[in-house]
């Protein structure tokens, strides 16, 4: 069971693609701390119980700079819940920071979407590709030297600005030592306003799938794995073609589970406040397992807006690693 929490919607950075910009005036949440504890409690009972590993996986925003993240990573790891995180790697030049990943994790994803002009540009970071090529590659050494078994993966958004550079910052990441790379596209809902502009074209799609199909030999000579399936890749090309895609009986929430900032619970990151059901309204590890089904029984009776033309990309395999 994967379970994805976005656990704050506070971030220190401004990207133009992003609900969380920084300088967007949206109220800054996150969520009750003690919510979050009692949560992970039944999770971890439920991992025992159940005998099926549960990874947890933080989400912002950027929530390395939650405070009670630390501690509750703790009490995670403490029941044996294994632990991934994603962040823009602000805080990856503090050794305490990159120790803590180390010990405690399973997986970091840096959110890295292209060379130094583009990514400090868009990331309202001035410095940040070249803060990154430090960072890191001290973080892989260190896990290396710790003999850790934490996976370092870059994701990139691919938007009309950045895909002809995506060869080229792919080759800077496997020379950082980066185990995997994933990718998605520009979406359209977190800013409506940027998206026509700088969405994919069909064309560039094409040329995203011939350029996989070697880049991916290639990287994985090198040891480091480029995900996506052809499943997704035909998704994308979907989307931009203005194809839809109707998810009748979604059984998503089988094997994964997202979880916002107010504690709403649903079967990806498009949904909570549409079901609006809460994790407080789980109290055992029967009420979890009971979950897939309501969360499908709410889906077929009244299914999102969204469920016409399914964006969330774990209805398809962007983490497939592909022949």
């Amino acid at each position: 069971m994967i379970v994805l929490w976005r656990v704050t919607n506070r971030c220190n950075l401004s990207c133009s693609f992003c609900a969380y910009d920084k300088r967007l005036p949206i109220p800054r949440l996150a969520v009750d701390k003690t919510q979050v504890e009692r949560f992970v409690d039944l999770l971890g009972q439920w991992q025992a119980e159940r005998g099926r590993p549960v990874l947890l996986s933080w989400l912002g925003g950027e929530p390395l700079l939650w405070r009670p993240l630390s501690g509750l990573s703790m009490r995670a790891e403490a029941l044996g819940i294994e632990l991934s995180i994603t962040t823009n790697g602000t805080t990856l030049g503090a050794p305490r920071v990159r120790a803590e990943l180390i010990r405690r994790y399973r997986e970091v994803t840096i959110s890295i979407d292209g060379l130094a002009d583009f990514h400090d540009t868009m990331r309202g970071w001035p410095g940040a590709f070249a803060k990154l090529a430090q960072n890191v590659p001290a973080l892989i050494a260190e896990r290396d030297q710790a003999g850790a078994s934490l996976k370092v993966r870059a994701n990139v958004v691919l938007m009309r600005e950045n895909i002809a550079q995506f060869e080229t910052l792919c080759r800077n990441l496997s020379d950082w030592g980066v185990d995997e790379i994933s990718f998605n596209q520009l979406g359209g809902r977190d800013r409506p306003e940027f998206f026509p502009t700088h969405r994919l074209t069909s064309a560039e799609v094409t040329m995203l799938a011939a350029l996989l199909v070697r880049l991916r030999t290639e990287l994985g000579l090198s040891g480091t794995m480029l995900v996506g399936g052809p499943a997704y890749l035909q998704r994308i090309a979907d989307t931009v073609a203005g194809r839809p895609f109707l998810i009748d009986d979604c059984r998503v929430a089988e094997t994964f589970l997202f979880v916002d900032e107010h504690g709403r619970i649903a079967p990806c990151s498009f949904t909570p406040e549409h079901f609006d059901l809460s994790i407080d309204d789980l109290h055992n590890p029967a009420d979890l397992d009971a979950l897939p089904a309501r969360l499908r029984a709410l889906q077929r009776a009244r299914p999102s807006r969204d469920c016409a033309d399914c964006p969330s990309t774990q209805q398809f395999a962007k983490f497939e690693i592909a022949a």
